[in-house]
């Protein structure tokens, strides 16, 4: 046999091996974190002739926290009005979901400011930060160290005080027509909104929230009081979960990790249906038009996209992509 055809045959053998990982890796990828991976070239870099991208930085008063915002911004003409608004937790991850051609089926459908707030670095999730600023209360760490979190009335603040108006100078938004998607702490941010501002947003969508955070927390007086006070204040709330997550699908997760062990027995400090029975109740207050919609099979990290693009697809009736992989 020449060297040439020794060749070919080992590369031909190569491209098959690697197709064949690429089909059966992802089931267990899709279920871990990857808590290192960095944004890489997103949209906002290649461009798109429907949509241009816009960013600003906000930092707090004492200097120590910054957030970097980037904005979707169609190209067509401004509405008298101003444009609707989907505003994204997790920025950096969010960016990374869209592509030209959602974009330019956005642009068709409903074109829709899209505010993508992240973190000014090129992490994909930023664990410590998200963490403090989603959470309405601290709690214990994995490692039992120090209590951390508790910053989401002071991350509400920056975004109604801070990023809202420096938003205002780059597009014009309809302010009856703006809608909060978060995942995971950021869902349980996302709830904390509307039980506190819920004149903020029209359209709230808490995909997973962590309603196990300090030991089921949301579920106590926070919601009494919302459901107590709400007045008849109208928002729709689209309520998103896994049904991996529901089942506490473990499956895909390293058992002998003490953090992995800590963080599933911190998960659950709230019933594996609460976020079903959340949406049932807030059905019965006045004003709320809620839907619960749950994933069957999917675990916590592959509903990071799937809400993302089923909020896209229930807010501006593009097409639903909540089953397709990252572009």
């Amino acid at each position: 046999m020449t060297y040439a055809r020794r060749f070919r045959l080992h590369s031909l053998f190569a491209a098959a091996s690697l197709l064949l990982l690429g089909v059966l890796a992802p089931t267990a990828a899709a279920q871990q974190r990857n808590p290192a991976q960095l944004m890489g070239q997103t949209v906002a870099d290649t461009g798109s002739e429907h949509y241009r991208f816009e960013r600003f930085v906000v930092r707090s008063d004492d200097g120590q926290r910054t957030w970097r915002v980037n904005v979707g911004i169609p190209a067509g003409k401004v509405p008298a009005a101003g444009f609707p608004a989907l505003w994204m937790l997790d920025g950096n991850g969010a960016l990374m979901e869209f592509d030209a051609p959602l974009l330019e089926e956005l642009a068709d459908k409903q074109p829709t400011v899209l505010v993508f707030v992240g973190y000014d670095n090129q992490q994909r999730i930023d664990s410590p930060a998200r963490t403090r600023d989603y959470t309405p209360t601290p709690d214990q760490p994995e490692d039992g160290g120090v209590a951390v979190g508790g910053g989401a009335d002071a991350f509400l603040e920056v975004l109604e005080r801070r990023i809202r108006p420096q938003l205002m100078q780059h597009v014009a938004v309809d302010a009856d027509r703006q809608a909060l998607w978060g995942h995971s702490l950021g869902g349980l941010f996302v709830l904390h909104a509307l039980y506190t501002r819920s004149g903020a947003f029209q359209t709230y969508v808490p995909a997973s929230p962590s309603l196990w955070w300090q030991q089921g927390v949301m579920l106590g007086q926070p919601e009494q009081q919302f459901i107590g006070n709400n007045a008849g204040h109208r928002a729709r709330v689209l309520m998103m979960l896994g049904g991996g997550e529901r089942d506490r699908d473990t499956r895909n997760r390293d058992m002998s990790n003490p953090r992995v062990l800590a963080h599933l027995k911190r998960v659950s400090g709230a019933p594996s249906d609460a976020s079903a029975k959340l949406a049932e109740r807030l059905r019965q207050v006045p004003g709320l038009q809620v839907q619960y919609h749950q994933f069957e099979g999917l675990g916590h990290g592959p509903m990071f996209r799937a809400s993302l693009m089923r909020a896209l697809h229930e807010i501006t009736g593009v097409a639903d992509r909540s089953a397709q992989p990252r572009p």
